[in-house]
Order: structure tokens, then C-alpha cells, then sequence
């Protein structure tokens, strides 16, 4: 990654993956979890409704999931500028 141009795909790529992440993050979280807990109230999932799952445990799960994604991709994006280390 020797030139700006490079340097600045690179920034753009992260930040969009950033962006991409943290709307799955709010919906998941404060949407799905809040907003629409009372749409999926009639959904159950473990001896629960959905909403409450979401609230609780889905959330989490998801935050976990996107830990791992954002890392793949990260190292994906770091080989494709030849920034990896």
C-alpha cells in the first residue's frame, strides 16, 4: 500500500464494513430487542418470546457473530491491500 489512492480505498472499504456492522448491531439490539418486541411477542423460541430473546440472549449472540465477522473481513481487506501482518 505505497500510494494514497491505495491507502484511501483501504479507509473507505473499513469504514464501510464499520458502517455495515453497526446497523446490524442497532436493529438487532435496539430494534428488534425494543422497537419490534411487541410484533414478535407471538413468536416463541425456548419457552419464550422472540422479542425477549432478542433483548436477552439473541443480542449477545449476535454481537458475538459480528466480532467474528468483522475480523474475517478485516483480514480479508488487509491481504487484498497488502497491509497484513
Amino acid at each position: 500500500m505505497a500510494d494514497k489512492s491505495s491507502s484511501n480505498a483501504y479507509w473507505a472499504a473499513n469504514i464501510r464494513l464499520i458502517r455495515i456492522l453497526l446497523v446490524v448491531w442497532a436493529l438487532v439490539s435496539f430494534g428488534f430487542g425494543i422497537l419490534l418486541r411487541p410484533m414478535l411477542s407471538g413468536i416463541a423460541v425456548g419457552g419464550t418470546d422472540l422479542g425477549f430473546w432478542f433483548a436477552q440472549q439473541g443480542s449477545i449472540l449476535v454481537f458475538l457473530v459480528l466480532i467474528f465477522v468483522y475480523a474475517a473481513r478485516m483480514n480479508k481487506l488487509d491481504r487484498e491491500h497488502g497491509v497484513e501482518e
